[in-house]
């Protein structure tokens, strides 16, 4: 069975528009089979972004796995100011994001990345909702592979639920990084890693 981080174009197209409220305001995005939450905005994202403390107003982001493109999208609309990176492996996703981000009229640089793959930046932020199906290994490099992408004190927030494992991988956080369990609600944790260096 495909998953959303997969490539399959034998998924059978199904693009509709779905609609919801953040910080007091209304997006609305394309979404399609063969991607994360198509029919509505994930809760775990939207407790991620909710709980997100940023300590300048000029901040390099990257939106990591960034699906159809909710978390740049808003982020974009809330800060203006900042320089996001999307990026995601799933084909169908980068044209949706893309697709996303001119129907919110904002602007940010999508493209496709097996997690770091084709990243050449570092940023003060990393943020992510880990792609669990795709496996542990999969989700140590999206959150511990990041030591090579963060500025000096970047943070990496991600969110993940208690029943897929977040305890087992806050355990395999290691010194190269501080971390704090910024958020609990409805079995999902969000999680802050800061860069020491």
């Amino acid at each position: 069975m495909s998953q959303y981080f997969d490539n399959d174009n034998s998924i059978k197209s199904e693009r509709k528009i779905i609609k919801f409220n953040i910080f007091d305001k209304e997006f609305k995005c394309y979404t399609d089979n063969g991607v994360f939450a198509k029919d509505k905005f994930d809760y775990g994202t939207r407790l991620l972004l909710e709980n997100i403390k940023f300590n300048k107003d000029n901040c390099k982001v990257l939106d990591l796995g960034c699906g159809y493109g909710v978390v740049g999208i808003i982020l974009k609309t809330i800060h203006p100011n900042f320089d996001i990176d999307m990026v995601d492996i799933n084909k169908r996703s980068i044209k949706l994001a893309k697709d996303n981000l001119k129907l919110n009229k904002l602007d940010c640089n999508v493209f496709i990345s097996d997690v770091y793959d084709s990243v050449n930046s570092k940023y003060d932020y990393i943020i992510t909702n880990p792609p669990i199906r795709a496996g542990k290994d999969v989700v140590r490099r999206f959150l511990f592979d990041s030591y090579n992408y963060l500025n000096d004190n970047g943070e990496v927030w991600f969110v993940m639920r208690k029943d897929h494992g977040v305890k087992s991988i806050i355990s395999e956080i290691d010194s190269r990084f501080e971390y704090k369990i910024v958020a609990k609600a409805k079995g999902f944790y969000i999680v802050r890693m800061i860069l020491v260096k």
